[in-house]
């Protein structure tokens, strides 16, 4: 399933660019420019809203976390791993491509 910003309803264009980017992002959850927190309580809070504002009837699941479910710093390095891996991502923002990565790795219906 392809994922773009618009089909996940988030800003484009000069909005985006008020958006902390994916590059940005990856500083804090390495530890470089920030603490590895501000990492977690960023990536718990796009997944969260994930959760309560998808509508069941009007868009599907696309993420779906199998319990027992890896530990939140678990998913952040594997986050971390994607994300250098798809340069291609580097500018966009963060909260997009960890809903990529996170359909990815816990795709439903599998």
């Amino acid at each position: 399933m392809a994922l773009t910003s618009a089909v996940l309803g988030f800003a484009t264009g000069a909005q985006a660019a008020n958006m902390i980017s994916t590059q940005e992002l990856l500083q804090d959850c390495k530890g470089t420019n920030g603490t590895f927190i501000t990492c977690e309580i960023y990536g718990q809070a796009v997944y969260d809203t994930y959760l309560v504002t998808r509508n069941p009837k009007s868009a599907p699941e696309f993420i779906c976390v199998k319990q027992p479910a890896p530990t939140r710093k678990e998913v952040i390095q594997e986050y971390v791993k994607w994300a250098e891996a798809n340069t291609k991502y580097a500018i966009e923002p963060a909260a997009d491509t960890i809903l990529r990565f996170l359909a990815g790795k816990f795709p439903c219906g599998k």
